[in-house]
């Protein structure tokens, strides 16, 4: 199974998975009479959504390369990623903005039938599965959208958790304002997510990469190489989950071009063999010693 057809069978389950849930909340909270519980399943069922859209972004990462896009469609995984980062912030302003309304106001929440607290609780662990597989398949495929889509069902887990928490502060505890402060700091937890991954998309949509280290290892794998000078002007971006790496060359001036030509396959060769997920390698070979003007890229010294 490739990676496309992993996202899509990840992102079904995640649909089917909240589908399920969404549907039992509601029910329950129409029975009930539980408002909480019925705006939960409303929220899940918005979840569904999220979920759609991972769905939607692994057909377009399928599609081959075409005139309009070179190199092909990998990028519209941190595309979907930013677009999920944007729904985990505004639900974490919306627990904030309800948990200071509530210190101001001295509200507390009404306690639910017990079938609604059960309920509750199934969430719970439903959702913990749905983030926990999520988050094992993002961290395998390299893929940020599904990790985004993780973190947003762990947020769910968590604020499902803040009420239960709040239930229990207000009932038995007698101490209503311990459910708002806890709320209020879950809100802070989810908008620190939502913010990461919006940074993290950034930092991919600018052509830059996380992983600093992979510098290091590019210029350890080009000193396997001993007929290589002076690897300068290079720069890594990512595509996806994929590096496209471009770099100048330095050989001996007086061999041929076919000598050169085997001396970049051998660079080439090495650095696929000591970096994953490489997409693409650009060599552009110069004859040892030449200085040119140059704008972009780093060297050896830059990294260090």
């Amino acid at each position: 199974m490739n990676k496309t057809q992993q996202i899509v069978t990840a992102s079904w389950i995640a649909v089917s998975g909240n589908a399920i849930l969404a549907l039992l909340k509601i029910t329950v909270g129409i029975i009930s009479g539980s408002l909480a519980v019925l705006g939960d399943g409303i929220d899940t069922f918005t979840d569904i959504i999220t979920s759609l859209i991972t769905l939607f972004t692994a057909r377009i990462i399928s599609k081959q390369p075409n005139k309009k896009f070179s190199y092909g469609y990998l990028r519209a995984d941190t595309i979907a990623a930013k677009v999920l980062s944007f729904i985990i912030l505004f639900a974490g302003f919306q627990l904030a903005i309800s948990s200071i309304k509530q210190v101001l106001l001295h509200q507390t929440n009404q306690m639910p039938a017990p079938i609604a607290v059960y309920v509750t609780i199934l969430s719970i662990f439903g959702k913990y599965l749905m983030s926990w597989y999520l988050l094992r398949k993002a961290k395998k495929l390299n893929s940020l959208m599904l990790r985004a889509n993780g973190k947003n069902m762990q947020n769910d887990v968590l604020i499902s958790f803040s009420v239960l928490a709040g239930l229990f502060f207000t009932y038995i505890l007698k101490i209503p304002i311990l459910d708002s402060i806890t709320a209020l700091v879950v809100s802070f937890f989810i908008l620190k997510t939502g913010f990461e991954i919006f940074k993290e998309t950034n930092t991919e949509l600018m052509d830059g990469i996380s992983n600093n280290e992979v510098y290091t290892q590019l210029f350890e794998a080009i000193k396997e190489c001993k007929e290589a000078y002076n690897p300068h002007r290079v720069r890594i971006r990512r595509v996806g989950e994929m590096y496209v790496i471009s770099l100048d060359l330095e050989v001996d001036g007086t061999i041929s071009v076919y000598e050169a030509h085997q001396i970049s396959r051998k660079v080439e060769d090495s650095i696929y063999s000591n970096i994953e997920n490489v997409y693409d390698i650009r060599i552009h070979i110069e004859p040892k010693g030449n200085v040119e003007e140059e704008k972009y890229g780093l060297d050896e010294r830059d990294c260090k």
